[in-house]
């Protein structure tokens, strides 16, 4: 028994120290679980703080970045408004400064007016006591009545003033028409400026290439008959020489002298070169021509914009391709001519349409003045007036060379825009010969008057300067002798355009200091 109740004894205190064991170890893995949430919760609580730290720092940063820039934005607002402050200031100051010495300007007008005024009324005073003198002189030297004396200084008073307003009326015509040539010179240089134009110079042969010399035989023919047949066909010369592969048209018709040469290039391709063959592409190759013609006047009333021309007027436009003036083309001359005055023409107001339509046709008879009889300006005008133009292209036609009266301002804008387009530098081509003859003629007109003692034509001919004796020529008989040069070179001279006549006085004065 009481080896059962020790035995009892010991199970309860071992149970009790197994207990207690038990309880230990639970309570240190409790307080390890608690140190290890401990730490996990302090370590979190330090994350938690740094993150709140660096997002506290970060918004520090954005509200610093945007305090800095909404500062720079007002400081750049606030020296953009104090420079504008400063201008309107320095405004301010000028426009002070301006009334002030438009206000001086007044004063010292005023002052002069004041001046001028008392001026008048002593002159007045003047005049008045001169007129009473006037009147008592004529009393006593004529004993007239003093009504009859009134008139004979009323007489002679409105003398005086005719004079007066003769010399009023001949200086204001002088300023208007330096005005108008001032304007003219103005429109014209415009005019020019805003005009392209193309140097063109004449030529009466053409060079047909040849692919070898062989092909020069086969033109010629048995006994020549193939050349002969194709100069009388075509009525131009063949000329047939050593240029290698080439031979040479010569004709002072130019529209004969392309359709042989279109021809001619024609039958050398083909190879058939005969008589028979020859007619027949000489025959083809004129309608050809005649259809190429409509098409070169249909293009240049279209460059030009000039509608609703008679296809006959038309056809003579093309035609016009082929002549020349002096070397000038005539289709380039129109077409110039056109541009130019339809400038000129918006330029003073004027239709500008129906000025290129005159200076398009205004010479539209030289396509046909080697066929009829007459002026290329009387043939023009028969012609415009045959296919129904206006009466103001026909006379501007009939009238550009001064040949019948004017009737309307286009007229005049022809013959300007003509002589302008004719006398530009390059236009027309002259010969040596004629060119220096011209020069020696301008210059012994010149030194033909007494006192002259030289004279040089310069710029082509457009200028001749007349050097004069001094002891012989006085300044005032300067202008004297440059009007009767120019009307000796009008009288006895031709030339295109005009001649600028500058008449030089020179004295010299020389002494030397020893």
């Amino acid at each position: 028994m009481f080896a059962l109740i020790i035995t009892a004894l010991s199970a309860a205190l071992g149970g009790f120290l197994l207990a207690q064991f038990i309880s230990k170890v639970a309570l240190k893995k409790a307080k390890e679980e608690v140190s290890k949430t401990l730490n996990e919760a302090e370590q979190k609580a330090e994350q938690i703080l740094r993150k709140a730290d660096l997002d506290a720092k970060e918004m520090i940063y954005k509200l610093r970045l945007n305090f800095e820039k909404e500062t720079t934005q007002r400081k750049e607002e606030l020296l953009a408004l104090e420079r504008k402050l400063f201008q309107r200031e320095e405004n301010l100051e000028k426009r002070l400064e301006f009334i002030e010495n438009k206000e001086k300007d007044i004063a010292q007008k005023e002052e002069e007016i004041r001046r001028l005024r008392e001026d008048v009324k002593k002159e007045k005073e003047k005049l008045y006591l001169l007129i009473e003198e006037e009147k008592e002189k004529l009393q006593k030297i004529s004993s007239l009545a003093p009504q009859e004396a009134r008139e004979i200084l009323l007489k002679r008073f409105e003398e005086e003033l005719k004079i007066e307003k003769a010399k009023m009326v001949k200086k204001m015509e002088e300023e208007v028409k330096e005005e108008a040539e001032k304007k003219a010179k103005d429109v014209i240089s415009l005019a020019l400026q805003r005009c392209a134009v193309e140097h063109t110079t004449e030529t009466t042969v053409s060079v047909v290439h040849l692919p070898n010399d062989e092909i020069k035989g086969r033109i010629i023919g048995r006994e020549g008959r193939n050349i002969r047949a194709f100069e009388m066909i075509t009525g131009v010369d063949l000329i047939i020489d050593d240029t290698p592969e080439a031979v040479t048209i010569s004709c002072f018709d130019p529209i004969r002298r392309e359709i042989a040469r279109i021809s001619l290039e024609k039958l050398v391709a083909d190879g058939r070169i005969h008589p028979a063959r020859i007619e027949e592409i000489v025959e083809k190759t004129k309608k050809e021509f005649e259809s190429k013609l409509i098409e070169e006047g249909k293009q240049l009333a279209f460059e030009v914009g000039v509608h609703n021309l008679h296809s006959e007027l038309v056809k003579l436009l093309g035609k016009l391709k082929y002549r020349t003036s002096f070397g000038q083309n005539a289709l380039q001359h129109s077409k110039e001519v056109a541009f130019i005055m339809g400038i000129l023409a918006s330029e003073l107001g004027l239709d500008a349409r129906l000025a290129k339509r005159v200076g398009l046709l205004h010479d539209i008879g030289k396509a046909v003045d080697h066929q009829v009889e007459g002026t290329h300006s009387k043939i023009g005008a028969e012609l415009l007036r045959k296919y129904g133009e206006n009466e103001v292209v026909v006379n501007a036609a009939e009238a550009h060379h001064e040949e019948t009266e004017f009737t309307s301002i286009y007229s005049v804008l022809a013959l300007v825009s003509d002589a302008i387009s004719a006398s530009r530098p390059g236009a027309r081509c002259e010969t040596l010969e004629t060119y220096i003859k011209r020069l020696k003629d301008l210059e012994n007109i010149a030194t033909s008057f007494e006192g002259v003692e030289k004279a040089f034509a310069i710029q082509a001919g457009r200028e001749v300067r007349v050097i004069v004796t001094p002891s012989k020529i006085k300044d005032e008989e300067m202008s004297l002798l440059a009007m009767e040069i120019k009307k000796r070179i009008e009288k006895e001279m031709e030339y295109p355009g005009q001649i600028k006549i500058t008449v030089i006085r020179e004295t010299r004065t020389i002494e030397y200091a020893k």
